[in-house]
């Protein structure tokens, strides 16, 4: 599929690319094809693909594996899918972040941007082998930030606590019709252990949740902000930085200290955080 063949497409079925639902379509089928040589996509496995647009990734997908499972929101695009490609993709009409996802091994995805953060959110609750994504670039520098970077945020952390997450290559917006404002990037994520424990992995995500929604505050401000109150003279460290500062193992090392010491305030009342 090449940019005359997106415009032909685009005409046919009078489909008018929605930029609230970040619909930018990839017209270069050697990136397509290198999104899903990094998948590594085997035969057998099962691959799930969110957003699949005009089919580019859902072609070479379809000869690739036996399964396939595409997720479309957009009624012209869903038809298209279904025409294009029939009994050979399992094809589930809704919003990706609202419908159940199957089982999958593979997530290969040219995600729109509109949904980029809460997709990713929702992909790493899954047990699967491997995911390569498209997504706008900046969004990829996020996940990989260091500690003290601009990027550097809950989704870097939450990221970085499931799975090992690298940028593989950049993908120029003229790749894209219609062309965004920004470059892209594929970004490989694969899931592993923590790299550090936490004693309980709810109140770590509500403290990196809490420290980057507020990231301009102090971590005591910013969990109270939040309705969590830590005592005074309570032994727990960072208290006095912002979150922007700690690593990811030192937030885990916080939430240890919040589980063990703080407040949650529930009007006026106050209960032990957990």
């Amino acid at each position: 599929m090449n940019r005359n063949e997106t415009s032909r497409l685009i005409s046919e079925h009078n489909i008018r690319p929605k930029k609230s639902k970040g619909q930018n379509f990839l017209t270069d089928e050697r990136v397509a094809l290198r999104h899903i040589s990094f998948a590594n996509v085997e035969r057998d496995d099962r691959v799930l693909e969110v957003g699949p647009g005009l089919g580019i990734l859902t072609a070479i997908l379809v000869d690739s594996c036996n399964s396939v499972t595409a997720i479309e929101l957009d009624d012209k695009l869903a038809d298209h899918i279904q025409n294009e490609f029939g009994g050979r993709v399992n094809l589930i009409r809704g919003d990706a972040l609202d419908v159940e996802w199957p089982a999958f091994d593979k997530f290969v995805s040219n995600l729109p941007y509109s949904i980029s953060t809460p997709a990713i959110f929702k992909l790493l609750d899954h047990d699967f082998k491997k995911a390569v994504v498209m997504v706008q670039k900046e969004f990829a520098e996020r996940m990989i930030a260091k500690r003290g970077e601009v990027d550097y945020s809950r989704l870097t952390v939450n990221v970085y606590y499931r799975a090992e997450c690298r940028i593989l290559e950049n993908v120029p917006a003229s790749r894209f019709k219609p062309r965004p404002k920004v470059d892209s990037a594929l970004v490989e994520i694969i899931p592993r252990p923590a790299p550090f424990t936490v004693e309980d992995e709810r109140t770590f995500f509500k403290v990196v949740d809490a420290g980057f929604i507020h990231r301009r505050k102090k971590i005591r401000s910013a969990l109270r902000t939040e309705g969590i109150v830590i005592p005074d003279g309570a032994d727990v460290p960072f208290l006095d930085d912002r979150m922007e500062i700690l690593s990811p193992e030192d937030i885990g090392k916080l939430s240890d200290a919040v589980f063990r010491n703080g407040r949650k305030v529930c009007g006026a009342d106050a209960e032990r955080y957990n």
